[in-house]
């Protein structure tokens, strides 16, 4: 018997249906980013209103990223806040990997 394994993640969308994984991977994309933003503003040890100064964004959409009760993020704002925390965005395909230029405005 060779039964492959299968991930925690994969096992638990087997038995979804189209609809349920649809928002399932939305929710787990919104956690992912929350994820990202609090750890690197943890390792910056820079607040919510320290980040939205220096982003020119509110603190209020920082606070609902950070608690998953943003519904609809901007690729503005998120690029904004990631420039503000000194990041760079990397698109890799086939080991090939293209940087991407975080617009200032």
């Amino acid at each position: 018997m060779n039964k492959k394994m299968q991930s925690t993640y994969d096992e638990h969308l087997k038995g979804m249906s189209q609809a349920r994984k649809k928002k399932f991977e939305e929710g787990y994309r919104d956690l992912l980013l929350s994820e990202l933003l609090i750890a690197i503003m943890q390792e910056d040890d820079i607040s919510i209103r320290e980040l939205a100064k220096a982003a020119g964004i509110s603190p209020t959409i920082i606070q609902g990223i950070r608690s998953g009760t943003s519904q609809n993020i901007t690729m503005q704002s998120f690029f904004k806040m990631m420039r503000a925390l000194g990041c760079s965005l990397i698109v890799e395909k086939n080991k090939l990997r293209f940087p991407l230029e975080i617009p200032k405005s």
